[in-house]
């Protein structure tokens, strides 16, 4: 059962992709209530895409899908981390393993 979460912009939540095996944060991607139970359903990622206005698995295309293990909700109920097992090369389009690669010197 979904929980009843705050969705914001447009009936979205962001979704943080966490690797269930060494915590490294994969991605950040948005969900509606349809895409969360998707993903519930099959335990593949499955998103709302704000470029292209349509639902998206990931990997579909690609082949390097997401096994979600477990989906938990922050305290405010409006964001939501997901912890799955990634399968293929990575979770980035770009080819890289986690979309967060670029560094902002300090």
């Amino acid at each position: 059962m979904i929980p009843d979460l705050k969705y914001k912009d447009g009936g979205l939540i962001p979704a943080i992709i966490q690797d269930v095996n060494n915590n490294e944060v994969l991605m950040l991607a948005y969900m509606d209530r349809t895409a969360l139970q998707k993903t519930i359903e099959t335990r593949r990622t499955h998103f709302w895409s704000r470029s292209r206005q349509r639902y998206w698995m990931k990997g579909e295309t690609s082949g390097n899908v997401q096994i979600v293990k477990e989906i938990l909700y922050d305290c405010d109920e409006d964001a939501l981390l997901i912890k799955v097992e990634q399968v293929g090369k990575g979770a980035c389009h770009t080819g890289n393993r986690t979309c967060f690669y670029r560094r902002i010197d300090l």
